[in-house]
């Protein structure tokens, strides 16, 4: 057995589908576009690279490929914790724990070299990306932007050493009407006039882009005080923008506003995994009708981002957003029947009990590993 640095294209791409391989019988599993896997590895398009560095590594065992990971430095994480973890992702792998221990050891031996002290994971290649290893609901397929793996994982991480170092919950409800005493209480809280709440503008691309500068400031420092958070750079959020706009339902989208400041943001975004599975990570040659066909029939959604800045919590926006998204996702021409509300922190009491109010229970769990080096 050897592990390899990933140095060309020829070798990014076999990256890219291993996991294809890894998990051709499951199916749970979802397919990641391979296109947009290569533009998130590309050093010219991917901004992530401008202030930290990555490598990729895999796995051979009598010449075939049976894992891979990746390590990451994150400069801007260290800066806003004053502390020196190195990340790592991407982590596919065979049953093997002599496998998984030797890419391990390689990630870990990379992050020491520079400097770190601490490796976390898994995390491709941020908290602002998809992060946490599932623990449980294997049986489920991941919403739009969240993870999945065997339940294997999980004794291939302990068993090399990793420890909890938090737990992000996801929540499952029915799409229906909000509970009687929560939509009077939304009501009594909007008909006060402190604040009003409306829709992402998407028809006219300077106030689109008002709006998105808008979302962007309310989402670093609504959740600067949060675990592990990291700020993202303008080119990042740039990004993500640029990969969301062409699936975002603009009416799931509510800004929170008093005397016309952004003071609280709700996204909710289609599953558009359920397109994704179909299409087995190819637009063509004929993904792109699969897409077509079935975006009208996607049964969920997920509730990505709800916040409030810290001056006005406590006035009940996050009560008339949540509110609102139920009601809009209950009368949408799509047929959406299910929600999630993920990843919430599991120390973060207040947004665990306005999921809770919704009727929402946790269904799946996600967990971040430290290990120190």
């Amino acid at each position: 057995m050897k592990i390899v640095e990933v140095q060309s294209n020829k070798d990014l791409l076999k990256f890219i589908k291993f996991p294809f391989k890894l998990y051709k019988d499951n199916s749970s599993w979802v397919a990641p576009l391979i296109s947009d896997q290569k533009t998130f590895f590309n050093p010219a398009k991917n901004p992530y690279f401008k202030h930290s560095e990555v490598q990729l590594f895999l796995a051979y065992k009598d010449n075939e490929i049976v894992g891979r990971i990746s390590a990451q430095t994150n400069t801007n994480h260290n800066k806003i914790h004053k502390d020196k973890i190195g990340f790592f992702g991407f982590f596919e792998c065979i049953d093997d724990q002599e496998v998984a221990n030797s890419l391990f050891d390689a990630a870990k031996e990379w992050i020491k070299t520079k400097g770190m002290d601490t490796m976390r994971g898994p995390a491709s290649f941020s908290v602002n990306d998809e992060c946490g290893l599932l623990i449980n609901a294997f049986d489920k397929s991941p919403i739009v932007m969240m993870t999945y793996n065997p339940e294997y994982y999980i004794k291939l991480f302990e068993n090399c050493g990793f420890e909890k170092s938090m737990d992000l919950l996801a929540y499952n409800a029915e799409v229906k009407p909000p509970p009687e005493r929560l939509k009077k209480l939304s009501d009594k809280i909007e008909n006060r006039g402190h604040f009003t709440v409306r829709n992402l503008k998407t028809k006219n691309k300077k106030k689109l882009r008002e709006d998105i500068e808008k979302i962007f400031i309310i989402y670093e420092t609504a959740w600067s005080d949060n675990w592990g958070y990291v700020p993202m750079s303008a080119d990042e959020f740039d990004l993500l923008v640029d990969s969301l706009l062409p699936i975002i339902l603009p009416e799931l989208i509510f800004i929170a506003e008093i005397d016309g400041e952004a003071v609280g943001l709700s996204v909710t975004l289609p599953d558009y995994n359920y397109v994704l599975k179909k299409m087995k990570g190819r637009m063509l040659p004929l993904g792109w009708l699969k897409f077509l066909l079935n975006k009208n029939k996607i049964p969920g959604v997920r509730v990505v981002i709800m916040g409030v800045l810290d001056e006005y919590k406590g006035r009940g926006i996050d009560v008339v957003m949540y509110c609102k998204t139920h009601e809009v996702a209950q009368d949408h021409k799509i047929p959406f029947k299910e929600a999630e509300f993920s990843w919430i922190l599991e120390s973060n009491t207040m947004m665990n009990k306005i999921a809770a109010t919704l009727d929402a229970k946790v269904y799946k769990t996600y967990r971040m590993y430290d290990k120190p080096i």
